[in-house]
């Protein structure tokens, strides 16, 4: 049954308990008045009064009533839209969009391990999977558009535009370098040279150079020198010495080479932040990467090879991109569901980031409530308000009338109560 069937079915009750009273009452008007039919009148009387106030209290909340003087206080709900679009968009904020209410609501249901748990099931990574390649499809179908090409060469231009690139390498240089960071990583490369210098295959290639070397440069004395022995031994030799300084250099904190490295670092540091020189490169820099017709043909030709591989991977039914995002998601699962410390860790930035994004987030949603309230029809509006609570407004006229008919026998008993204590007193 529809909200408006069982709408009118209520109406029809309220209206056929009001009928019924008033037929009551006419009924008790022809016939001479005794204790029980005068009981009966004012059982009806008091019914009718209950259910024509109840009417008129329902009714003045959707519709107009004609009534002089009394017509001013109905149709309340459609004079008042205004209002109750600015009070039930400020209940919602206050009552369910607070930051409080957020954040206790992410502590109460933990949604790091509902993610965890939805993410162990390998039907939920497929299905990540599946929506993730769709989004991705559905970004390369935005690219052919030249409009969008168009737009995001704008916006790639703009952002090379409004960076600094001398400023911003010197401030990733100085996060790099604060408390002898670059050193740690000099020893790295320090460790990779030496690893890479005790592998035959590096020897073998020194030699190698060392030969030809000495066969262009030196073509007669090549022919009288053994120079495949000289290639060998001047490939021990330089192996030898550049490790022997590479040793020296990592176990040696104040060695001379860090101390260059130090200072090499503080001057292109220095360079960058105020030589004018370095800022012009820059620029040129800058200029190259928006201008440069090799450049971009080169960057576009990637990006096309790069987007038909995409696009002709997520056509396929044994798609790479799918299984990496499944396999993700799973791996994802499996860590957060291992880890209490990494789920704590997620809750509480969610936490925070809800402590953050509320008020902005409330405010936006409001205004919405309140604006689309407002721009609906009032009658429209009213008549909806009506369907889906308009059939427990309805009992309040049937509840009224039953009530009303209670109170009336009450009072009918309360006044016939001086006639049964009389004869008492005589």
């Amino acid at each position: 049954m529809s909200k408006e069937s069982e709408l009118k079915k209520v109406k029809r009750t309220a209206l056929l308990l009001l009928c019924g009273a008033a037929a009551t009452f006419v009924f008790t008007l022809f016939f001479p008045g005794n204790f029980w039919l005068s009981g009966l009148k004012a059982i009806a009387e008091a019914a009718m009064v209950g259910a024509l106030a109840d009417w008129f209290a329902v009714v003045a909340l959707f519709r107009r009533i004609p009534i002089p003087f009394i017509s001013a206080h109905t149709e309340i709900i459609p004079k008042n839209k205004s209002k109750i679009a600015d009070n039930l968009a400020i209940f919602v904020q206050d009552k369910f969009l607070d930051p409080d209410s957020i954040v206790g609501l992410i502590k109460k249901h933990d949604p790091a391990q509902i993610i965890a748990h939805w993410l162990y099931v390998p039907a939920n990574t497929e299905l990540l999977g599946g929506y993730l390649t769709k989004i991705v499809r559905a970004f390369l179908g935005i690219t052919d558009d030249q409009r969008i090409q168009a737009f995001i060469k704008k916006a790639i231009h703009a952002f090379i535009d409004k960076a600094d690139i001398s400023q911003s390498v010197a401030t990733l240089l100085d996060s790099m370098t604060r408390d002898g960071r670059h050193q740690e990583l000099l020893d790295v490369s320090v460790k990779q040279v030496l690893k890479l210098l005790h592998q035959p295959s590096t020897r073998l290639y020194i030699s190698g150079q060392i030969v030809s070397w000495v066969k262009r440069e030196h073509p007669l004395k090549a022919k009288m020198l053994p120079t495949e022995w000289l290639g060998e031994n001047g490939a021990e030799a330089i192996s030898e010495a550049v490790g022997t300084l590479l040793d020296d250099v990592a176990a040696d904190r104040g060695h001379a080479l860090r101390q260059n490295f130090d200072r090499a670092v503080e001057r292109l540091i220095e360079k960058l932040k105020n030589d004018p020189a370095t800022a012009r490169k820059a620029e040129e820099i800058k200029s190259y990467l928006k201008n440069d017709d090799a450049l971009n043909t080169y960057v576009k030709q990637l990006w096309h090879d790069l987007r038909e591989w995409l696009r002709h991977d997520l056509e396929s039914k044994e798609s790479v991109l799918h299984s990496k995002m499944a396999a993700a998601g799973r791996w994802l699962g499996d860590t957060l569901l291992q880890d209490v410390h990494l789920r704590e860790s997620v809750n509480r930035h969610m936490e925070e980031a809800a402590r953050k994004m509320a008020p902005d987030f409330a405010e936006y949603l409001t205004r919405h409530i309140s604006d689309t309230v407002k721009s609906w029809d009032a009658r429209d509006m009213s008549r909806q308000i009506e369907l889906n609570i308009g059939k427990d407004l309805q009992f309040i006229r049937i509840n009224g009338t039953l009530v009303g008919g209670f109170i009336g026998l009450a009072l009918y008993l309360l006044s016939q109560l001086p006639h049964w204590i009389e004869p008492l007193f005589l």
